[in-house]
């Protein structure tokens, strides 16, 4: 779709929520005993200024919200939302036609860090180098990967430092189709596309329009029923998710610091709610079943080269792919020497991403949750859930068959080998949620577990660098008014804590000759959040802290704001976003560098066992460091301050 495709759209869809506000007595009735259209059109605006990189979003959004009560008792609900970031013109040199440029590799001499031009390296380790003898260079025809428009991988929030690294490209994909990929509603837009996300061919602006009614069964029970496109909300936690995970989330629009209502993804899921109401042993009980039967979609990582990249892993899953495609030079790769790691060059079809597998639809693909929720005699609300889904976070497969570039031959499939294929596993999941209140401390507590079987994580120590293994998350949360007079002495300050937990089962990690190889993810991790939120003002001024700090990784995102409500109509808010970091020497982790069986080029120079695949614990933060720096750590960089106007009409 052309841009001036997108912008007539935009316009219909604003014209259209303008008028139905203004003439909704007019729209069909849809039955006697409808109701009129209730709408409400708002406006925002939300600029954000990064430190280093300057405009980093000019993000304009109109939302148009309608509710109608059709006959025979069925509601209609729907959510149109449509908008356009300016930040990929305004700051083109950072996110749009004009960002990157051309880069130089790195080499390791005698424990020394030096640069080299593109293209120029040791040559491809056997058994793809059969025809070629010293040092290798790509030929100035290099017609598919010339050295422009190019970011070094991880730049963004780390050096080389003697790892691995490699180009990556990072112009929008109609200007620039280097390492482009449909990695799941990303990774493969155009310029228009980055700028107005709603628009595609996933219907992305309608945010919600499901229809709704209530069957009365009698004796108290009844039948919820709600058919179309929505959000389905199990977790009873903010920022990250352990139940609640029937939506993916789009990390593209502000990484993990939007409110999950704004950004999850909404589905076509049909629900059916058994309300069975009192017994004698409950205030209230409730069955549910929930089938996602939209055609599987993960979470929106982000594309490379825009602002938002959780863990920069789209950039990672882009410099792969054009690897694959394109071939490149790869930073420090080939061990020739103590103290010598040379940049080597791979032709197309050696090292990279080579397929993405998306499920298509099938009933199979389909998702399918039930839910059992009660409320004690004793105030004590609770729920038992078990969903089986496709994981929304991607796994990478290695050990693909690798092409000869020089002599066109297929290789047999390596151990080791360091080409993927993209994968979706299937995942099943089993959990509860409580809430309740402590009246003698005057709080209120929220608690989530789940368990999962079939996720996949990377692992160097396994032949295809990836594992399956069953997780444990919970959460704990502790919700508080408490007076604090300095804050405000007529109002009481929310003060919300919350605790994560995660623990992979069967985790593999061990010491090898030069490092830890194994699973980068931490057996176990805490995440801790804080809220405190004031009311000043009778409620219209509001300002706020968010404190997040990821144990692990020793990361810190600190978030204040203020919002004034200056009309009923009018909202201003203005904040900063920032970063704290001090685990980066721990982030390095093994890169299997040095794990293919292709002497004297990968393994150590003077290793016992050269021929013999596994790793021997090379590490840096490439590619692996991101898991152990998390969204938090791997965004250190991106320190913001915003202001987000908006206008309710």
């Amino acid at each position: 779709m052309n841009t001036g495709r997108r912008l007539s759209l935009l316009a219909a869809v604003l014209i259209g929520s303008i008028a139905t506000q203004a003439w909704g007595s007019e729209l069909p009735s849809l039955g006697e005993d409808s109701s009129p259209w209730q709408v409400d059109l708002t406006y925002e605006n939300h600029t954000v200024k990064r430190e280093h990189t300057g405009l980093a979003k000019f993000r304009n959004t109109m939302q148009a919200e309608f509710d109608k009560r059709a006959g025979n008792g069925w509601g209609i609900h729907g959510i149109l939302r449509g908008s356009w970031d300016g930040v990929y013109r305004m700051n083109s040199k950072e996110y749009g036609n004009d960002a990157g440029g051309a880069i130089t590799s790195q080499s390791t001499v005698n424990g020394n860090q030096v640069t080299v031009p593109w293209g120029v390296g040791a040559p491809p380790a056997p058994p793809f180098n059969t025809a070629l003898g010293g040092l290798a260079q790509f030929p100035a025809s290099y017609p598919n990967n010339p050295n422009t428009g190019l970011r070094v991988l991880g730049d963004r929030w780390h050096g080389t430092d003697g790892g691995v690294g490699f180009a990556v490209p990072v112009r929008p994909c109609d200007v620039d189709s280097r390492g482009c990929r449909d990695f799941g509603g990303y990774g493969n837009k155009t310029l228009s596309e980055l700028e107005m996300p709603e628009f595609n061919d996933r219907l992305d602006f309608i945010r919600e329009l499901y229809a709704k009614k209530t069957f009365g069964l009698g004796d108290g029970k009844e039948l919820f029923v709600k058919v179309g496109k929505q959000q389905v909300v199990w977790g009873r936690t903010d920022l990250f998710r352990v139940l609640d995970v029937i939506n993916p989330v789009d990390f593209s629009r502000n990484n993990i610091y939007d409110e999950l209502s704004d950004i999850r993804i909404p589905m076509w899921i049909a629900q059916a709610e058994y309300r069975m109401g009192a017994s004698d042993w409950m205030q209230d009980r409730n069955f549910q079943i929930v089938w996602n039967f939209d055609k599987f979609r993960p979470n929106n990582l982000g594309q490379c080269g825009t602002p938002n990249v959780i863990l920069d892993a789209g950039c990672f899953f882009r410099g792969m792919a054009n690897l694959w495609d394109n071939g490149g030079t790869v930073a420090n790769f080939a061990n020739i020497a103590p103290g010598t790691l040379l940049a080597t060059n791979f032709g197309p079809g050696q090292i990279g991403l080579k397929d993405v597998n998306l499920p298509d639809w099938s009933i199979s693909n389909t998702q399918l949750g039930a839910k059992y929720e009660g409320v004690t005699m004793g105030g004590l609300s609770f729920s038992l859930n078990a969903l089986t889904y496709r994981s929304q976070l991607p796994s990478l497969h290695g050990g693909k068959r690798a092409t000869n570039s020089f002599t066109g031959a297929q290789q047999n499939a390596w151990p080791y080998l360091i080409s993927f294929d993209m994968e979706f596993p299937r995942v099943n999941l089993v959990g509860g949620s409580m809430d309740f209140q402590i009246p003698a401390a005057g709080a209120a507590v929220r608690m989530e577990a789940a368990y999962t079987q079939g996720e996949e994580f990377a692992n160097t120590m396994r032949e295809q660098l990836y594992s399956k293994n069953d997780v444990f998350r919970a959460v704990i949360g502790v919700d508080r008014p408490t007076f604090i007079p300095f804050i405000s002495e007529t109002s009481a300050t929310l003060i919300s804590a919350q605790l994560f937990y995660q623990h992979i089962f069967q985790h593999e990690w061990k010491q090898e000759q030069y490092g830890p190889v194994g699973m980068p993810d931490w057996e176990n991790n805490f995440i801790g959040t804080l809220l405190i939120k004031g009311f000043l003002k009778n409620g219209s001024v509001s300002p706020q802290l968010i404190l997040a700090h990821d144990f692990r990784a020793q990361a810190t995102a600190i978030a204040p704001q203020v919002e004034w409500n200056y009309t009923n109509d009018l909202k201003i808010t203005i904040g900063a976003n920032y970063k704290l970091a001090d685990g980066r020497d721990h982030w390095k982790f093994d890169d299997c560098r040095a794990c293919n069986p292709f002497a004297p080029f990968t393994a150590p120079a003077g290793d016992a066992n050269p021929n013999t695949p596994y790793s021997r614990g090379f590490g840096g933060m490439e590619p692996l460091g991101r898991f152990r720096a998390g969204p938090i750590g791997a965004a250190f960089k991106e320190n913001d301050i915003f202001l987000r106007i908006n206008y309710k009409f």
